[in-house]
């Protein structure tokens, strides 16, 4: 890797809570290991060999997680997780990892990435992240990916693209376009209307840009994140500035801080695989699956079930009669039973348990 290497920050503070009982606060999505014996987490540290060196690879976490992360990461740079003291939301633990890199190469180009997507075409992640990093490189823009839409979610943001913007040292094999705006979660006809449209993309929460261009834009449309990085950059005592600073900052995302009002924002549509793994629903297109498509990770003995999901932490064998559509979960001290159709609404019986179960 060249002095001129990109940075990566990975944001792994999300609480998962739509994965209860098997998400908790202190191990959420992004350190739970659906797929195979990696972490989400993992598989995002992973995904990065061979484009960013781990030394300039920053992780963002909490409190009440760093444990978890450092347990998962024992050899990652250990002085290269960082727990956030306070939360605030995306843009002040963004401008915490601009001034990390500022620190490091005031002139490096850095991306963002969330802990909790499971991509598998390495390759072609790769290809795409060069490219977006060419066009960081190439232009005064911040950068997004987009990931072309199978189907009219209602549940993710958009990014609503304009005509193609023409970068020096970008594969013309995979076009670079203007941002003309970002649009909030659609309702189900707006959604289909963006699809039928075919110039929207999903918003993946991936970014890319220069620290100058980002630092920039933070301090036009945000001066109190401008002022924190640039404290960030200049100071030898890190623990004790977020201790002092970081619970003070606005509690804002990036999105509303940042990419809504910047001027000039490109993007690149993902030419990988994609998924947000954002509920059981989609954990449940891995399970294998029988004759009455029920989806499990165990041993199921049915007569007329369909189209159920059973996930087991203990490896029970569970028994389903004359039940279909939900969604069953069992770990060692919790049974979580739900119809398919309230997937999403888990996450607000977390707030009903105990405390201790949270």
């Amino acid at each position: 890797m060249s002095k001129d290497a990109p940075f990566a920050l990975i944001l792994a503070g999300g609480s998962g809570t739509r994965f209860w009982p098997v998400s908790r606060n202190a191990r959420p999505k992004q350190l739970l290991n659906f797929f195979d014996d990696d972490t989400l987490l993992e598989k995002t540290v992973n995904r990065l060999e061979g484009l960013v060196p781990k030394e300039n690879i920053l992780i963002l976490t909490n409190v009440d997680q760093e444990a978890g992360v450092r347990e998962t990461l024992k050899n990652f740079p250990a002085e290269n997780i960082v727990a956030e003291p306070a939360k605030r939301d995306t843009a002040p633990a963004i401008a915490l990892a601009v001034g990390w890199v500022a620190k490091r190469n005031p002139k490096g180009v850095m991306m963002v990435l969330p802990a909790d997507q499971l991509i598998t075409d390495e390759a072609g992640f790769h290809a795409v992240m060069r490219n977006a990093c060419a066009a960081a490189k190439g232009s005064e823009a911040l950068v997004t990916i987009g990931i072309k839409p199978t189907w009219p979610c209602s549940s993710y943001g958009y990014i609503e693209r304009a005509g193609l913007a023409d970068l020096p040292g970008v594969s013309c094999d995979m076009p670079v376009y203007k941002v003309e705006r970002f649009r909030e979660k659609p309702n189900p006809e707006q959604a289909q209307a963006f699809l039928d449209e075919g110039s929207f993309s999903w918003n993946a929460g991936m970014f890319i840009w220069s620290v100058d261009t980002v630092l920039s834009e933070l301090q036009k449309h945000v001066p109190e994140l401008g002022v924190f990085i640039e404290e960030v950059a200049q100071c030898e005592d890190l623990p004790a500035l977020l201790s002092e600073k970081f619970g003070t900052l606005p509690k804002i995302s990036i999105d509303f801080a940042l990419m809504e009002k910047a001027q000039r924002v490109l993007n690149l549509e993902a030419t990988f695989d994609w998924d947000d793994v954002g509920s059981w629903i989609s954990v449940a297109k891995y399970l294998k699956a029988n004759d009455n498509d029920n989806r499990t990770n165990c041993e199921v003995t049915q007569i007329d079930a369909n189209n159920n999901i059973v996930y087991s932490k203990e490896g029970s064998r569970v028994a389903l009669l004359g039940v279909d559509d939900l969604i069953i979960v069992q770990t060692s001290d919790a049974i979580l039973i739900a119809k398919r159709e309230q997937a999403d609404d888990i996450k607000k019986l977390v707030d009903a348990v105990p405390p201790e179960m949270r």
